[in-house]
């Protein structure tokens, strides 16, 4: 009998990630689909970030004591039951009705931290409502100052723990995959239109009866009538800031003190900088393979960071993570922890709350199977020594020393 995955429905019989993001395709509308899963360009950093993980190989300890295991990790100060969390994904309503929402509430049932992106279409405060949650917010240094400004405020006001300011957007990447799916920018071709027919199921859950979901919370950036995700695409265009630099990291610095995170930087020189001006953690990201093709991965960068960091901010990464094992390589390279990208929206797309609590639950269970098959009891056991790659071995020892 041939291999294959799971071909069905119920999302609880999904064994990997994998399969999960074979029940979105099916859900989910050709357009809806490509937004989540594409790169630039021929995608070569995209498959990258997957590949990378193929190349460091673990050489296990055995006759351990593995009887008793945790997954507890320390941001900032504050225990999270497992060493990753959801990343921000905007968009997320084109998922599922209330997206925002559901990946939120898996988040907090599973004690994790959750991301809000700023092109989400749900608002911080219907979040941070959220039972039991904890929450940051990620935002983009737009042209309009003033709305950046206000939109701290938001955040202050709400006592969110973190914001999550992404830097490399400044300009757009080419999603050429995405742009096929169009006539015109955000109105679908005719082949596109057909398939969102052949989906009832999204069109009920999705579009009826509100119509194309809104953004929430971009409020005063955007022309009045213009906060559908159609409608916003050419405002938020023309305010995407390309001469984006580190005074800007100053300025958000000095109107927002609680802990400030900076994404998308994945050169350790920057990593220097961001010590300089006072930031707290860094998330190491190629943006999932969608701005800059032939960039090198987070993973490939992370160890130099580390030891120029010598544990003064917290190290974070995104990037292609779909197994528990490619987490315990982030954190044996010197991650603080990781944040979820895709992963989690595949869950979403194929389960809504449930799904992606199930998304959570895969990766839990692999990281905990990995902990104990490596011969240890809690993250702070994984060592360097388990490392077998060479290459990957020297440039973990470099970190230590």
């Amino acid at each position: 009998m041939q291999r294959r995955l799971y071909p069905g429905r119920d999302f609880r019989r999904a064994q990997n990630i994998e399969e999960l993001r074979e029940m979105a395709r099916r859900r989910l509308p050709n357009f809806s689909f490509e937004y989540v899963e594409g790169g630039a360009d021929d995608e070569f950093t995209l498959k990258r970030n997957r590949s990378i993980f193929e190349s460091v190989t673990l050489q296990p300890r055995t006759l351990r004591d593995v009887g008793q295991r945790s997954l507890e990790r320390s941001f900032f100060g504050r225990t999270a039951q497992l060493p990753f969390m959801i990343g921000p994904t905007g968009f997320n309503g084109l998922l599922t009705r209330d997206g925002d929402l559901h990946l939120a509430r898996a988040a907090a049932d599973a004690g994790i931290p959750f991301v809000l992106s700023n092109a989400s279409t749900t608002s911080i405060e219907d979040i941070a409502a959220v039972d039991g949650i904890r929450a940051w917010m990620q935002i983009y240094l737009y042209r309009t100052r003033d709305h950046v400004a206000k939109l701290v405020e938001r955040v202050k006001r709400l006592n969110l723990e973190a914001i999550v300011v992404t830097t490399d957007s400044a300009i757009f990447g080419n999603r050429e995959w995405d742009k096929r799916n169009y006539v015109r920018p955000l109105q679908l071709d005719l082949r596109n239109r057909l398939d969102v027919l052949c989906h009832p199921e999204w069109i009920w859950d999705v579009l009826v009866p509100n119509g194309v979901p809104r953004f929430r919370n971009l409020g005063d950036l955007l022309p009045p009538g213009k906060d559908s995700v159609k409608g916003a695409a050419s405002a938020l265009a023309a305010e995407l800031d390309p001469t984006l630099s580190w005074d800007d990291i100053a300025w958000l610095r000095d109107i927002w003190h609680g802990k400030l995170i900076v994404k998308g930087m994945i050169h350790p020189d920057d990593a220097r900088l961001a010590l300089q001006y006072g930031v707290d953690g860094v998330v190491l990201s190629n943006h999932g393979g969608r701005q800059l093709d032939g960039a090198v991965s987070a993973l490939e960068t992370l160890p130099e960071v580390a030891r120029i960091n010598q544990g003064r901010m917290q190290i974070f990464l995104d990037g292609g993570f779909r197994r528990g094992s490619d987490i315990a390589k982030a954190l044996l390279l010197g991650a603080s922890g990781v944040l979820i990208g895709r992963a989690g929206l595949y869950g979403l797309a194929a389960g809504k709350g449930p799904g992606a609590a199930h998304a959570i639950g895969i990766l839990r269970t692999e990281l905990d199977r990995t902990l104990g098959l490596l011969g240890c009891s809690s993250l702070e056991e994984l060592t360097y020594d388990l490392i077998h790659s060479a290459h990957w071995r020297a440039l973990a020892e470099r970190i230590r020393a």
